[in-house]
C-alpha cells in the first residue's frame, strides 16, 4: 500500500470521527435541551405523596450498633411523613451468594423494636452486592449454586420476621436473564410476602444506552422492555434516578422528570413506583453534588405526576439514611409532604 493511499485512508477515517463526534454532541444538545424543557412549570397542588414513599436504610440497624433509642429518634422523624416501607440492610451477600446469620445479629431486636414503634411501616431485608462474570470479585447471577444461596438467605430473613425482600444487585445488564430467574425463583421461596427492588435507570431517549455503555464500560441504562419484565416479577420498583451525570440542577430535574414518566408508563397502577431521591452528598463528582438533591427529585417527581394525573401507589425513596442531613429531610417535607 503506497503512502498516499495510506494518507488518504488516515484522513477519511478523521472525516468520519469527526462527524460521528459533530453528531454525538448535537445529539447530546438536544438531549439536554429536552430536559431542561420537562424541568418547566408550575406542580399541580395535589401532586405530592400519596403515603407510599420509602426509606433505604444502613446495616448498623441489625449489626448492633443502633438501639431501641435510636428507633425511637428515627420513629418520630417518620411519624406524619408518606414512609411506609424501609430496606434494612441485611447483607453484603458474600460472592458465592451466601448470607450469613452473622451479617445480623440484632436482627430479631430491631424488628421487636420497630413493631412497637412503626408497626404501619413496613420492614424488607435490603440484600444485594456486585454482580458480573469477570475477573473482579463478583457475585455471577447466572451461576445456579450461587442463585439458590441467595433465595435460601432471602427466606431466612423471611423466617426470621421481615415482611419482604428488597433487592439491589449492580450492575444488572439490560436483558439479563438470570437477574429474571431470580426474582421468579425468589417468589416461589416467599410466596406473596412483598418482593422489591431497586432498577436501574431507563434508556431517556432511544439511542443512548450503547454509547453510555461503551463510555462507562457496563449498561447505565435498562430498556423499556427489560424494566417491564423486571416490574412483571416484583410487587414494588424503585428507579436510582441518582447518580445521572447531569451537570444542572435543571437537568437533573428534566432527568427525574423523564425516568418518573417513562416509568408510570411501563408499572401498572396496582403496584408501586417509587422514585429515587439522593439523600447523599458524596457523588464523587463536584457537579453531581450541586445538581442533584431531595427537593429537585421531588420537584421532578410532581411535574411528571402532574402530567400523567393522579396516580395513588408512586413515592420517593430517600438513599440513605445514614448519609441524610437535616437540610435533606427539610426538603423532603417541604418540597415532597407539605409541598407550598
Amino acid at each position: 500500500m503506497t503512502t498516499r493511499r495510506v494518507l488518504g485512508l488516515i484522513l477519511r477515517f478523521l472525516r468520519w470521527a469527526a462527524l460521528a463526534a459533530a453528531v454525538l454532541v448535537l445529539l447530546g444538545l438536544a438531549a439536554a435541551g429536552a430536559l431542561r424543557w420537562k424541568f418547566a412549570g408550575t406542580p399541580a397542588p395535589w401532586a405530592r405523596t400519596t403515603g407510599h414513599d420509602a426509606l433505604w436504610m444502613g446495616h448498623a440497624w441489625v449489626d448492633g450498633r443502633r438501639t431501641a433509642e435510636d428507633v425511637d429518634a428515627l420513629a418520630v422523624r417518620l411519624r406524619g411523613s408518606g414512609i411506609r416501607d424501609v430496606y434494612v440492610h441485611s447483607g453484603p451477600l458474600d460472592y458465592d451468594g451466601t448470607l450469613r446469620a452473622d451479617k445480623y445479629p440484632n436482627a430479631q431486636n430491631f424488628l421487636k423494636w420497630w413493631r412497637e414503634r412503626l408497626p404501619e411501616v413496613r420492614v424488607s431485608a435490603w440484600l444485594g452486592q456486585k454482580v458480573g462474570a469477570d475477573d473482579r470479585p463478583r457475585l455471577d447471577l447466572a451461576d445456579p449454586p450461587a442463585r439458590e444461596r441467595i433465595v435460601a438467605g432471602a427466606r431466612a430473613l423471611i423466617d426470621l420476621g421481615f415482611d419482604g425482600i428488597h433487592y439491589d444487585f449492580e450492575p444488572v445488564p439490560d436483558g439479563d436473564g438470570p437477574f429474571l430467574s431470580m426474582l421468579r425463583e425468589t417468589r416461589q421461596a416467599i410466596g406473596t410476602k412483598p418482593l422489591t427492588t431497586a432498577t436501574q435507570q431507563i434508556e431517556p431517549f432511544p439511542g443512548l444506552r450503547h454509547p453510555s455503555r461503551l463510555a462507562i464500560g457496563h449498561d447505565k441504562y435498562w430498556s423499556s422492555d427489560y424494566f417491564r419484565q423486571v416490574v412483571e416479577l416484583t410487587d414494588q420498583v424503585a428507579v436510582m434516578t441518582y447518580d445521572s451525570g447531569m451537570p444542572l440542577r435543571s437537568l437533573y430535574g428534566g432527568f427525574v422528570v423523564r425516568q418518573a414518566e417513562i416509568a408510570m408508563g411501563l408499572v401498572p397502577e396496582d403496584k408501586t413506583l417509587l422514585i429515587g431521591a439522593p439523600a447523599y452528598h458524596d457523588h464523587g463528582v463536584t457537579w453531581g453534588d450541586a445538581a442533584e438533591s431531595v427537593a429537585t427529585a421531588a420537584d421532578g417527581t410532581r411535574l411528571a405526576l402532574t402530567e400523567h394525573g393522579p396516580r395513588t401507589d408512586l413515592g420517593l425513596a430517600l438513599y440513605v439514611d445514614f448519609a441524610a442531613t437535616e437540610e435533606d429531610w427539610e426538603e423532603y417535607r417541604t418540597a415532597w409532604v407539605d409541598p407550598r
